[in-house]
């Protein structure tokens, strides 16, 4: 997978783009529902800074039983330096691969990661939103240095996730006595129903399944993909 010719390359351009795609977020709608079939991916990606590799999986769940439907990787090269803030532009072109790879056309897309919790509000989840059409949302592991109180201490508990005076997104507990998790709007879905589908992916684990099951996958495809650069490389030395 190359990395497409038009990408930014730099961090002035990449930062024009997310001036040119924030605005056309919408950070409104309704929440796939289990009882319409509805089909809920995760995305995930795994990286080899060394061998210049990235690999992205995209998981396709059942909303309603959470099992998997389908599963798909995409292998290339590192599209973009590490910039904080700009995370988005080392992942989406792997990313967009592994989903046009699937068979069937998610609900709804859950990303590891932010979508307007972001300091430019477009991280990975708005990005790929507006970029595909699809329905998106992050859920993180971090807060992104923004304020929050800690949530009660109950499954569902949730405290605003705030940029000043701003809420961007929610500290969601997804399991007492364990650290929440962060969950903000990509696209093409309001907050609440954000949280709603972050509770309803989340019945056992603090992460939901999505997740969990997108970064298994990514990590096993980059041992995989680990494994077929050092055998090309072994071969080209001999």
């Amino acid at each position: 997978m190359p990395v497409p010719v038009d990408w930014p390359s730099g961090e002035a351009e990449a930062r024009a783009e997310q001036d040119r795609l924030r605005g056309l977020v919408i950070a409104t709608g309704p929440a796939p529902q289990p009882s319409d079939g509805a089909l809920v991916a995760g995305v995930d990606v795994a990286y080899d800074d060394e061998r210049d590799l990235v690999v992205a999986a995209a998981v396709l769940l059942d909303l309603a039983t959470l099992e998997a439907v389908e599963q798909t990787t995409a292998t290339g090269r590192i599209a973009f330096p590490y910039l904080p803030g700009l995370l988005a532009f080392r992942e989406l072109p792997a990313v967009l691969d592994a989903l046009a790879d699937l068979r069937h056309t998610p609900d709804l897309v859950v990303c590891d990661g932010y979508g307007l919790a972001h300091p430019r509000r477009l991280g990975l989840a708005s990005h790929l939103g507006v970029l595909t059409g699809l329905r998106t949302m992050g859920v993180a592991k971090t807060p992104f240095g923004f304020e929050h109180q800690q949530p009660a201490d109950e499954r569902g508990a949730s405290s605003p996730l705030l940029d000043g005076a701003q809420e961007v997104g929610r500290a969601v507990r997804t399991r007492r006595g364990v650290k929440p998790v962060f969950v903000s709007v990509g696209h093409r879905i309001g907050l609440a129903e954000a949280v709603a589908t972050t509770l309803t992916l989340s019945p056992s684990y603090r992460l939901p399944e999505t997740t969990r099951h997108a970064d298994s996958l990514c990590r096993r495809g980059l041992v995989e993909a680990q494994r077929a650069y050092d055998t090309r490389s072994a071969g080209t030395h001999r």
